[in-house]
Order: C-alpha cells, then sequence, then structure tokens
C-alpha cells in the first residue's frame, strides 16, 4: 500500500484543561505554610505558570484552577492572565483530586479535558507533550490516558512506581511490595463518563483509575522528554538547579 493512501486518526486537540491546585503540599513545609505549592518557582517562574504556558502552546482555551489552601494567593496571580480564560473553583473544605473534578464538572463541560497536578513540571521533547498526549487518546476505548514516565529516569524522591503497561498501551496498577516500570506524572485526559457514579465529598481520582482499570479503560502515554518529580525540598532544590545547568545531570552520563 501506497504510503499516501494509508489512513491516520484525526488528533483532537482537547479545548479546556482542569489544574488541580487546592492542596496544601505539606511535604513542602514550611514553604507551603505561606505559599500554595502551585506558586513555588523554578527558572524564576511558579510552577501554575509553567503548566498553563503548556497549556496555551497547544491551544486550549479555558482552564478550571480550583483552589482551597491560600487560595486567595492563587486566584489573585492568575487573574493578571490574558492569554487564555480562567475559571476558579472555590473548595469550602479540601475535596482530594477526585472530589476536586467532580465539584468542577458542570465548568468542564462534555468532552474530554486534560487534568493536570498544580505541581507537575516536564520539559518537552522534539514534540509537545500534551499534544502527544492527545495523539494518543481513543475516545471510543479510554476512559483515562494517564501521560506517564520510566520510573528509572526520574528526578527527585519516588516510590516503587505506579503502574505496567500492555501492548496496546492498556495499564495494570503495580502489585504490592513489587516494583512498577512506569511513574504517572500527573497530566492526564480524562473523559466525563469517568465520572459517572463517583461518590460525593473528598475521594481520590485513584479510585476511578482504578475502575477503569477493571472495565479495560484505562491507558497510558510516554512522556519523551524529562519529568521533575517535586514533593520535598531536597526535589525543589534539585529541580532549581537542574534547570539553571541546562538540565545537564550532577554527574554526567558517559
Amino acid at each position: 500500500m501506497l504510503l499516501t493512501r494509508l489512513k491516520t486518526k484525526k488528533t483532537t486537540i482537547p479545548e479546556t484543561a482542569m489544574v488541580l491546585a487546592a492542596g496544601r503540599g505539606t511535604r513542602l513545609a514550611p514553604l507551603t505554610d505561606t505559599v500554595p505549592k502551585p506558586l513555588t518557582e523554578v527558572d524564576g517562574k511558579p510552577l501554575i505558570d509553567h503548566i498553563l504556558e503548556r497549556l496555551v502552546a497547544v491551544g486550549v482555551k479555558r482552564v478550571v484552577v480550583n483552589v482551597f489552601h491560600l487560595g486567595e494567593q492563587i486566584e489573585a496571580h492568575l487573574a493578571g492572565r490574558t492569554d487564555v480564560e480562567i475559571v476558579i473553583s472555590r473548595e469550602d473544605s479540601l475535596l482530594d483530586t477526585g472530589g476536586g473534578v467532580v465539584n468542577a464538572l458542570p465548568l468542564l463541560g462534555e468532552a474530554p479535558f486534560f487534568v493536570i497536578n498544580g505541581d507537575s513540571l516536564w520539559v518537552d521533547a522534539m514534540k509537545p507533550t500534551l499534544a502527544r498526549l492527545a495523539e494518543a487518546w481513543h475516545v471510543k476505548t479510554m476512559d483515562a490516558l494517564l501521560l506517564l514516565h520510566p520510573s528509572s529516569r526520574v528526578s527527585g524522591s519516588l516510590g516503587r512506581g505506579d503502574f505496567t503497561m500492555g501492548p496496546m498501551g492498556n495499564l495494570t496498577r503495580r502489585e504490592e511490595r513489587r516494583v512498577a516500570p512506569y511513574t504517572y506524572m500527573g497530566a492526564s485526559i480524562l473523559h466525563p463518563r469517568l465520572f459517572d457514579g463517583a461518590p460525593d465529598g473528598a475521594f481520590s481520582l485513584n479510585l476511578l483509575y482504578d475502575r477503569a482499570e477493571e472495565a479495560e479503560r484505562l491507558y497510558g502515554a510516554l512522556h519523551d522528554g524529562l519529568w521533575y518529580h517535586i514533593s520535598t525540598i531536597e526535589d525543589l532544590e534539585q529541580a532549581r538547579r537542574l534547570f539553571a545547568q541546562g538540565h545537564v545531570p550532577d554527574v554526567p552520563f558517559f
């Protein structure tokens, strides 16, 4: 068959996203006692601005940001942005990741949308990471598509990984006391149907990921750039240092 006659899947990039920015960031205390984690800076820029720039670059038009801990600081910071519509979803109590999205569903619409943790920090490779994630999305077969990074290449403190991946990208949760080759980066594309029957109040998105796994509708896509996992003060300092060094590791590879 001639290559010019091969059929290709049309890529539709979600126009709406949600940034999860309500958490307390307790492992970054005492810094986060006075500054919300999404406003901590790397490379002279708050983490949430890194995320918003990535979203704007791929054509996202509307971003919902949930706030709770020191939320007034985040709202004041975002008030000055004119390159994308920002909608604030305020929480009266901390709803965790799943409850936060459920609370914001009326603002997110009926189409698939990006969900990104407010502390997720990555560097694109040859192509924008979020565009690559959208290319891997298949609306008929997926309820959730998670961006993953090889656990062996993670910069920052880390556990034992999160998932194994099948040949078609389907994900399986790491078994207890085992090590998994891939770690979730805190960026995803989710379909609103993932939240059908979701519980009320605070709960983790992991509950819905596990349901999607059981239904064989949980998939992953691998990141081909760099990712900085920021959980502790040491992680933050390392990310700042490596950004300043142009991402060259302290001990170069030979």
